[in-house]
């Protein structure tokens, strides 16, 4: 589904990736580790092709297409989608027209559209301005139904769980799992996703495959998820990495 292959990036002439490779097969749920500016969110940014994030050198193939020198909105067409952790107030746009947009894309039918506003309790919301006044667990709320409208192949939240209260997460999680396919058995999901998350209470709604950390601009280490959040916690992200590179030797 997707191949980063020795990814090197700059912002501002600073380098935040040096050479992250992966690959998320698809079907699957992965998510991404990584202390404060470790580059998680400057890695997402780069795959979905925001013009800030100068590709130095290496590849971004998605579906067998490289399209590391695509736009944001080819690669949206493709099949990507993006929730932002701290996406802006837009004056002028009104959450229905932007849902309207997503749904051009994706050709989702009217009633499905409103079967997921009513599951993000989003009724009130959808006829103002784009986050324009939004609680945090609103603007949060409002990305994922984007993404269910949308309905990409591609999944990439960063930092869903942050800054959201039991009950927000509790509504956005469930809508996430049905975004996902977390409920449909292994074979018959399509969905990727590619999750950031620092406190790892999203795994607590969407149960996920693999887990990554990425340390020192790179993809240090890949295993059970709920395992590295467990070491993290217990020895820090140093600890973690050194454990996890002592068990490939």
């Amino acid at each position: 589904m997707l191949q980063v292959v020795n990814l090197k990036v700059r912002v501002d002439g600073k380098k935040v990736l040096n050479g992250v490779s992966f690959y998320l097969e698809q079907g699957n749920t992965y998510v991404l580790f990584g202390a404060n500016g470790s580059g998680k969110s400057s890695l997402l940014n780069t795959i979905v092709g925001n013009p800030k994030y100068e590709v130095v050198s290496g590849r971004i193939i998605f579906k067998d297409v490289d399209v590391t020198e695509m736009s944001p909105d080819e690669r949206v067409k493709l099949g990507m989608g993006i929730a932002f952790q701290n996406p802006p107030e837009v004056d002028g746009v009104k959450l229905k027209e932007l849902l309207e947009y997503c749904r051009g894309i994706s050709g989702l039918d009217g009633e499905e559209v409103e079967k997921y506003i009513e599951m993000l309790n989003m009724e009130e919301l959808v006829g103002r301005h784009v986050n324009k006044g939004f609680s945090g667990g609103e603007v949060k709320r409002a990305e994922v139904l984007q993404l269910l409208v949308l309905n990409p192949e591609l999944v990439m939240l960063d930092e869903p769980d942050s800054g959201v209260d039991i009950e927000n997460l509790s509504i956005m999680g469930k809508a996430l799992r049905t975004l996902l396919e977390r409920d449909k058995k292994k074979d018959e999901r399509t969905k990727t996703s590619l999750i950031i998350t620092h406190t790892g209470h999203i795994l607590q709604y969407v149960d996920a495959d693999y887990g990554m950390i990425l340390h020192n601009g790179r993809i240090a280490c890949i295993g059970n998820p709920e395992k590295i959040l467990e070491d993290i916690t217990e020895h820090g992200y140093e600890g973690c990495v050194d454990k996890c590179l002592k068990n490939v030797e």
